[in-house]
């Protein structure tokens, strides 16, 4: 469904003819080369009424607590299975929002190219950012975009800030976990990090791997609807992992926590591409899933909520806090050993985000 809509998206945005095919330094002047640039790509497919005045920010009214959130993008390559850097950009931003417990409403939007990107490319990354705001029902109100020489970026990379108001039922804060809670993991993991893995290293399965990049905000704030403030603390983990977000979690809380490698779940092809890399799935990074901190007594009935969700259709219940080793991360594995999970010593996979 999601593969489908993006594709009808690119057929009902064609690329107008220009006049270049590439982005050269002069497209980042300031002047008409740049116009063009704007005229024709950004402005034109990413139109709204903020964005339409083209003023040196955005004018935005604030009625409510508000979360703010910015994050940069280098991914490479630009264009892996299942995604790009365009959608990965306003997703990422969207679900930090979403973890704060807020609507997402409006992103600003900054790119810096390399020169010689090709324009066919430029226009599919616009074309999947338009794709991504309709999808999570945001705007881009403000932006900027900068050129810079040959061999000196990465053909493109991307900055998105946000901002949204906090749900009136939310209440996410670390500092209301308590002993007894339920850690609930939305999806399977690794996928977006042996995606990108898979394209580097040239691996083939049997079928493709695909990055898990997706908005998360609908889910998350239709469980924040239902569940409120038993709701504890909603996390997203992205690099580093898995094991990486919880040890930061049970450093923070001071108390411990143990999760379960039975309930860990995990594409078959991933967990191999994992294996064959010398990899450990607890550790790559992740673009579509989130782990919340719940109260004991509705952790079951917000698991079957999230399972209903197409965003969770693979959620578990992976473990829990306890008192025991606090600051620590304890897993037990499939045969009952039990080990510590450290955090993450150095960089697994760079460039992954």
């Amino acid at each position: 469904m999601y593969q489908s809509d993006k594709i009808k998206m690119q057929l009902q945005c064609p690329m107008p003819k220009l006049d270049f095919d590439v982005i050269t330094l002069g497209h980042g002047s300031g002047g008409i080369l740049t116009n063009k640039l704007l005229d024709s790509g950004v402005f034109n497919i990413l139109s709204n009424p903020i964005l339409d005045e083209r003023h040196d920010g955005a004018f935005i009214n604030l009625e409510s607590k508000t979360a703010f959130s910015t994050d940069s993008f280098l991914v490479s390559p630009i264009f892996f299975p299942g995604g790009n850097i365009g959608e990965l950009a306003i997703n990422g931003t969207v679900n930090d929002l979403a973890m704060c417990g807020a609507i997402p409403k409006h992103l600003s939007l900054s790119f810096i190219i390399e020169e010689g990107l090709k324009m066919s490319e430029f226009w599919e990354i616009l074309v999947s950012i338009k794709f991504a705001c309709e999808k999570s029902g945001v705007q881009i109100v403000t932006g900027d975009t900068k050129v810079v020489e040959k061999g000196k970026g990465d053909k493109i990379f991307i900055n998105t800030s946000g901002i949204g108001s906090i749900h009136p039922k939310a209440n996410i804060n670390a500092k209301n976990i308590n002993i007894g809670d339920k850690i609930i993991l939305s999806g399977n993991i690794a996928s977006h990090g042996m995606a990108i893995m898979s394209v580097r290293e040239g691996l083939e399965f049997e079928s493709q791997i695909q990055s898990d990049t997706i908005n998360l905000n609908h889910t998350i704030i239709n469980l924040i609807e239902k569940f409120g403030s038993d709701i504890h603390l909603v996390t997203d983990p992205t690099r580093g992992g898995v094991a990486t977000v919880l040890n930061e979690i049970a450093k923070q809380i001071n108390l411990g926590i143990e999760i379960f490698q039975k309930d860990f779940p995990i594409e078959q092809q991933v967990a191999s591409a994992c294996e064959l890399l010398g990899l450990d799935p607890l550790y790559v990074a992740n673009e579509g899933l989130f782990l919340s901190f719940v109260s004991e007594n509705i952790a079951e009935n917000l698991l079957q909520e999230l399972q209903n969700d197409e965003n969770g259709i693979n959620a578990k219940i992976i473990g829990s806090v306890v008192k025991n080793h606090p600051k620590q991360v304890v897993l037990e594995s499939n045969i009952g050993g039990k080990r510590v999970v450290s955090m993450l010593p150095g960089e697994q996979l760079p460039r992954i985000c």
